[in-house]
């Protein structure tokens, strides 16, 4: 329907109502159809197009799920012929030879178009005509015909979606709007639709471009390219668990049914080479140092530390330096304490296999964090605040000691997370077979709980300092974890997607990280977010408050004890769903305002909080919103418009409102009133998304950081007015750019143990700090930030310390890499990507050291074995390694001897010869 306004009539769309019909019928005859005879097409995803890069997809090994669901639907009576043997050889067969360049035709092509059969398949083809010239183009083109990349199996079909097209070029990339799908593109949907004549598409995993194609936010038209594309055909979708946001665009948009999937299994990162020597050295100082081996030892560790390169993060005397027993103790506890923070940092290890559910092992570290967790809501108590309880002690005081470096508080701290693991370990072997699978849980729970003596937890306390923890909190707890564990080991993704073929109801659930919100488990859901309206809540502002107040400390810290005036950040759409508003709400504390709630829980409008009470100056803000927050949140960047707007025209002393101070100043340079010159809400234009910058980075595509630079501002700078309802957003760049160059700060959030800076391109591709530097009168670098609220402990580093600390547990560590690597051609890609996304952060911030490269270097490129398992797995994700290594030195990021560089080159050239299948 449409509303004419002013008129008070509603009018139907008669296209748009027939085809939501023919969507619903075509829905309806999967229930009619027999199995054997149903067409699916699965759609694979190649970003950035490269043929390493074939079956992209986050947390998800594609090929092996691909592999288990097809198995899984042939035994149930689908028509798959000539299934291979293996998940390894169905890559081959899709990819043909993976070793060869994405853009050449030995790709496998499945369907040759040409001209005339496009033009007649593709009723919307010359409107691509703007952006592409005419068809075919050079896009998954030979020259004459459009190839449809994938091989076919009896009526499965699986293809490789094209990518958007303009990633490998800088000028498009340049422009504000995005452009249309192009020919390829096109092409592939409509052989998918009418050639091969699909009962239904999958797209497998997250995700894919379509849903990203211009056209509305929300309510599609016959204009919309997501619309066009996918037609009328039923459109399944497995979409990772942790991501509700930009599963809700792939629903609005693409018209998705999603299935979620499981992350990874996190673990602890644990410790290894030095780091490992270290916590040994600090072991040896607690039970020597009152035997006169103290100032040896703490010699050792200031050594070992900087060959750690730990001396970036931590404050370390001179080796040899005289120092008391007491400064002793602090240097031993600061280090301890990092070591700690690296070794309990989660991560996901390895890629999820669609309907594998996790082992005991993998159960533990996740049921760990979800016990680390107070939940008052519910009435119970975390684990750790519990065993601190025990000893007389509140855990947040312990953290804060800790966080300072006091050895006894780091040293308790340690116990209660070491009593932590192992009393949930022992809950959880309980309940496991020989295999170590988590079987049967609902029987053993029964019989476990409520046995005084017999509780696996109280029998494993008794044996350590917290043997007195409050019995019938541990009861309470447990209960809820064994609730949990039942969740976790639930699998219902191959059953789901079943019942999605067959056009029946997949239970809906909501998206968002299984540790703070246990109900997004079993996974198998169609996954739906929050009323968007009803953000931010009590529990949000007030999570918030505290992650203000220590951002603000921190940079009075490292600026001379003075306030920030401006902070640049980032709203993402996933994490405000994930914490039910947290990073909304900072801002909103920034300014000085708190949200108002109706009798409905909805927030519709904020008022002041008075100077008094906020005991320091109102700070300016520069909000960056993600497209997918612009899309799912138009709600609240209304009000926060209206929040700036409302402090900018408070009367009060500029040295007290640097909003109303830099308002004040921009109205005057640009002539136009303080409202107007007080926009600080800003996003992409209507229907694009991201700045580009990760695409530029990612596929190598851009001359200097100006360029990156550009894109950022003429992508990024389309305001929101509250003052022009229904206006949409509008371009402002010269209002952004000033708001920018009066920022002291950039700041982002990291909120989920799943994903942290270098995993995905994202953060940086929304990172403005070398920007800010360029436009800044004075020329000085902002400070960065990063909030990282993925633990109770929640704290602020800076960006380069956190860089630093993803560096140690991610691309450095065997546990993860080797993790990454048990899962084969994808792992490769894995790891090649860490390290471009590092580059990217060096690009747009410059906060990256030389020994993040040169550790890297000497893991994958010194160490022979491991150059030849990258090489051998997936040579050509082993090329874009290699290349970024040599990028990182060219661009001047990284310096390191030319021996280093010779040898690069070297494997660059023999790679090169490998993939073209010359053999020297």
């Amino acid at each position: 329907m449409v509303s004419i306004p002013y008129a008070g009539k509603s009018h139907a769309l008669h296209k748009r109502v027939e085809q939501l019909c023919t969507r619903a019928i075509r829905w309806a005859e999967l229930k009619r159809k027999p199995k054997a005879e149903k067409k699916l097409a699965i759609t694979v995803f190649s970003f950035p197009p490269d043929k390493g890069n074939v079956g992209s997809a986050a947390y998800l090994n594609v090929f092996s799920s691909i592999y288990s669901v097809l198995k899984d639907l042939k035994n149930d009576g689908y028509n798959i012929e000539g299934l291979p043997e293996t998940s390894e050889a169905l890559i081959e067969e899709v990819i043909h030879d993976k070793e060869a360049k994405f853009s050449s035709p030995n790709l496998n092509v499945a369907y040759k178009m040409n001209i005339r059969e496009y033009q007649k398949l593709t009723t919307y083809a010359n409107m691509l005509e703007e952006n592409w010239g005419k068809p075919p183009g050079n896009l998954n083109s030979d020259g004459e015909n459009l190839l449809v990349y994938g091989k076919r199996y009896g009526n499965v079909f699986i293809g490789v979606q094209p990518t958007f097209g303009y990633e490998g070029d800088p000028m498009r990339m340049l422009f504000s709007k995005s452009a249309s799908p192009h020919h390829g593109f096109a092409a592939y949907y409509s052989y998918v639709e009418k050639i091969f004549g699909a009962d239904a598409v999958l797209h497998f995993g997250t995700h894919g471009s379509l849903e990203f194609m211009p056209g509305k936010q929300v309510g599609m038209s016959d204009a919309c390219y997501p619309d066009s594309l996918i037609g009328n055909i039923p459109n399944v979708y497995y979409y990772a668990a942790n991501n509700p946001s930009e599963a809700t665009i792939a629903k609005r948009r693409s018209y998705a049914n999603t299935i979620s999937y499981l992350t990874p299994p996190a673990e602890n990162a644990g410790l290894y080479k030095g780091l490992k020597q270290l916590s040994e050295l600090i072991s040896s100082y607690q039970s020597l140092k009152d035997m006169g081996r103290g100032p040896q030892i703490v010699n050792s560790i200031i050594s070992t530390a900087k060959q750690c390169n730990l001396d970036k993060d931590v404050a370390l005397p001179e080796e040899g330096q005289e120092i008391s027993a007491q400064e002793r103790d602090l240097v031993v506890g600061k280090v301890y304490s990092k070591i700690m923070e690296i070794e309990s940092r989660l991560l996901p290890c390895g890629l999820h296999v669609i309907g594998e559910p996790p082992s005991a092992v993998e159960a533990v570290a996740t049921l760990v964090n979800i016990a680390a967790l107070d939940r008052p809501e519910e009435v119970i108590s975390s684990l750790p605040s519990i065993l601190a309880q025990t000893v007389g002690r509140e855990i947040e005081d312990v953290y804060r000691g800790s966080d300072k470096g006091i050895l006894k508080d780091v040293e308790l701290l340690k116990q209660i997370t070491d009593a932590s693991r192992g009393a949930v370990y022992s809950f959880v072997e309980k309940t496991t077979n020989s295999k170590g699978q988590v079987v049967d849980v609902a029987n053993k729970l029964s019989s476990i709980l409520g046995f005084g003596l017999n509780e696996p937890w109280v029998e494993y306390l008794s044996n350590t300092k917290f043997a007195r923890a409050n019995r019938e909190k541990l009861r309470v707890l447990f209960g809820f974890l064994g609730e949990c564990l039942k969740l976790i080991v639930a699998d219902n993704e191959l059953g789901s997607l079943k019942q999605a073929l067959e056009g029946k109801y997949v239970e809906p659930g909501p998206g968002g990280d299984p540790i703070r919100n246990p109900k997004v488990l079993p996974t198998g859901k169609n996954i739906h977010a929050l009323d968007p309206q009803a953000i931010p809540t009590t529990a949000a502002m007030q999570s918030a408050m505290v992650i203000v107040d220590r951002l603000l400390e921190r940079q009075k810290a490292d600026n001379g004890g003075k306030y920030p005036e401006t902070i640049a950040l980032v709203l993402w759409g996933t994490d405000n769903i994930k914490t039910y508003g947290e990073s909304l709400a900072q801002v909103m504390w920034m300014i000085g305002v708190r949200p108002v709630s109706d009798t409905f829980g909805r927030v519709n409008k904020v008022e002041i909080v008075s100077l008094e009470e906020l005991s320091r100056p109102r700070i300016d803000v520069v909000v960056n919103c993600s497209g997918v927050f612009r899309d799912l949140f138009i709600n609240q960047m209304n009000l926060l418009d209206r929040a700036v707007k409302m402090v900018a025209e408070l009367n009060e002393a500029v040295e007290q409102n640097f909003v109303r101070k830099h308002a004040l100043e921009q109205a005057g340079a640009l002539g136009v009133g303080v409202r107007e010159a007080a926009t600080r809400i800003f996003s992409n234009a209507s229907g694009s998304y991201s700045s580009n910058v990760n695409l530029a980075v990612e596929n190598s595509s851009w001359n200097d950081e100006k360029q990156l630079q550009d894109m950022y501002l003429s992508r990024k700078s389309f305001a929101f007015d509250s003052d022009a309802p229904g206006a949409g957003m509008m371009e402002k760049r010269k209002v952004f750019e000033m708001a920018l160059s009066t920022a002291d700060a950039t700041f982002q959030n990291l909120d989920s143990s799943e994903i942290s800076l270098t995993d995905v391109s994202h953060y940086f591709d929304s990172d403005p700090t070398n920007l800010v530097q360029n436009l800044r009168k004075d020329g000085k670098k902002p400070s960065a930030y990063i909030a990282d609220t993925t633990t109770a402990n929640a704290q602020v580093r800076t960006l380069s310390e956190t860089v630093r600390l993803d560096t140690r547990t991610k691309l450095l560590n065997p546990k993860w890499y080797e993790g990454m690597l048990s899962s084969g051609y994808e792992g490769v890609r894995e790891i090649e990507k860490r390290l471009t996304n590092t580059v990217g952060w060096s690009a747009t911030s410059g906060q990256v050291d030389n020994w993040v490269y040169e550790e890297a270097n000497m893991t994958f490129i010194q160490d022979e074995d491991m150059l030849k398992r990258l090489m051998n797995t997936n040579p050509n994700s082993f090329r874009k390694l290699v290349q970024t290594f040599l990028e990182a030195n060219g661009r001047g990021y990284w310096e390191t001897s030319e021996d280093n560089i010779e040898k690069l080159r070297q494997l660059y050239s023999e790679v090169e010869d490998k993939i073209e299948g010359i053999d020297r």
